[in-house]
């Protein structure tokens, strides 16, 4: 039996973090955070501002978990760097999530969202811990038609070479 390397370790621990998501497990969730007075963790979830500190991480976590009927992340563009005892995983979050429901006992509409985030993770003895995570959104892109009428519609004082004496 081969043992894993500190990448695929790394890698786990990152799918452990969605999966605890998933599942709404507020108890896995806290064991896969980083608990060390010498080393701060922080969170960005999209659209939110910085959660410094464990104790505001995962109440983040909760109030989400608390909320969301049912989400499920696809990850892709999984990339691990790893430096001495402190690795960074880059990917793209495909989430799906459901809406609230209209009725008791439904599933509402289900929402898909893209995300590109970066976690980073501290090794200690217990294995690899999420020492930050850093969610940000990706904008739709516009499509060619669009772009080019926007391109069209600028002006002479919009184009900055035009200011150039």
């Amino acid at each position: 039996m081969t043992s894993l390397t500190d990448g695929e370790r790394v890698a786990l621990a990152n799918t452990a973090l969605y999966e605890a998501m998933e599942q709404g497990d507020h108890g896995a969730m806290s064991r896969l955070w980083l608990d060390d007075p010498d080393a701060e963790v922080s969170c960005v979830h999209p659209g939110w501002p910085v959660l410094r500190g464990r104790g505001e991480v995962l109440r983040s976590y909760a109030l989400i978990m608390a909320n969301t009927d049912y989400i499920q992340f696809f990850l892709t563009d999984v990339e691990v760097s790893i430096m001495s005892d402190t690795a960074m995983v880059t990917c793209t979050e495909n989430i799906l999530s459901g809406a609230p429901a209209e009725e008791e006992g439904q599933l509402g509409p289900l929402v898909g969202q893209l995300v590109v985030a970066t976690n980073v993770f501290r090794r200690t003895e217990d294995g690899w811990k999420v020492w930050a995570h850093h969610g940000s959104p990706v904008l739709a892109e516009q499509d060619e038609n669009n772009a080019a009428s926007a391109a069209d519609a600028e002006g002479p004082d919009d184009d900055p070479d035009q200011l150039l004496p």
